[in-house]
């Protein structure tokens, strides 16, 4: 069970239902409708129940426990912030808040519930023939292959790519904007993408710190790229928020449109070079303890 990682139990949990639409006519205010707030207090359910019942069974873990549990709860807390508070329904108005929704579901959220771990904390919610019919299920379906081929780094980095570009094209996003189902399913992608990405980066073992470097740097030029043209951009690509005139800001729908492409490309590239830098300096930190060994 180990070997699926922190995703498969986030993607089931987390994204079942999570990232509710909205409609351009929404108003500003709390997204408290329960396909959003179902899955997010499930997960939470879980994970308190599992990690309650392993801390009292646990003797020396407790403090990984504990890194476990904040780590858990900070992901979450964003998550949930992201698609719960008046920021979603900002984002139907204004693409600077769309994008700052999607900022946070696949640059801090994602990264903080991958390293939690929360999958063997959350099977712990269950009793132990429930914790057997799990683990049969899963290796009857095969899900730990596919886990295991989709957080290949340079499979995983694809992904994510492809989500990104696929979903900002013009077409699919202006379907998102509109349709409720097409918008869960942008959510949805750009969430999963995200935990596949970080999973690999992170969690993955064995460790490849080169690779996890190399696949970071291409996402902060792919998401960098792709913020700088809606960035400078001469004419807005979205056409039901360059129908709504004026953003809730007070911006135009250019202005708006060229503050979305900044949140993407600055801090988006920001985020994925320092974790690239961290990366090289594992991998330099390393370089003479193998070169004595091989001496």
């Amino acid at each position: 069970m180990r070997a699926l990682g922190p995703t498969f139990c986030a993607a089931a949990l987390l994204l079942a239902a999570p990232a509710q639409a909205h409609g351009l006519a929404a108003q500003p205010g709390w997204s408290l409708e329960p396909w959003i707030v179902a899955p997010l207090l499930l997960a939470a359910t879980l994970f308190a129940v599992g990690w309650t019942r392993l801390r009292a069974r646990s003797s020396g873990g407790a403090q990984a426990l504990r890194r476990r549990a904040i780590l858990f709860a900070t992901g979450w807390l964003i998550l949930a912030s992201a698609l719960v508070s008046p920021l979603h329904q900002a984002g139907a108005r204004s693409f600077a808040a769309h994008m700052l929704e999607h900022e946070l579901l696949m640059l801090a959220a994602a990264p903080l519930l991958v390293l939690a771990e929360p999958l063997a904390i959350m099977l712990w919610a269950f009793p132990a023939a429930g914790r057997r019919a799990i683990g049969r299920g899963v290796h009857d379906l095969g899900l730990a292959a596919l886990f295991r081929r989709a957080t290949e780094p340079v499979t995983a980095t694809l992904i994510q790519a492809a989500a990104l570009w696929l979903w900002h094209a013009p077409t699919l996003f202006d379907r998102a904007l509109v349709s409720e189902g097409w918008h869960v399913a942008q959510h949805v992608s750009f969430l999963a993408s995200a935990l596949l990405f970080w999973s690999s980066i992170l969690t993955r073992r064995p460790r490849n710190p080169g690779l996890a470097a190399l696949c970071l740097f291409a996402t902060s030029i792919v998401s960098g790229a792709l913020g700088a043209m809606m960035a400078f951009s001469q004419s807005p690509w979205y056409r039901p928020y360059a129908l709504q005139g004026m953003a809730p800001f007070g911006l135009t729908a250019m202005e708006d449109q060229q503050l979305a492409g900044l949140l993407m490309w600055i801090p988006g590239g920001a985020v994925h070079a320092v974790a690239a830098l961290a990366a090289i300096a594992m991998v330099l930190k390393s370089s003479p303890g193998e070169a004595r060994h091989g001496a």
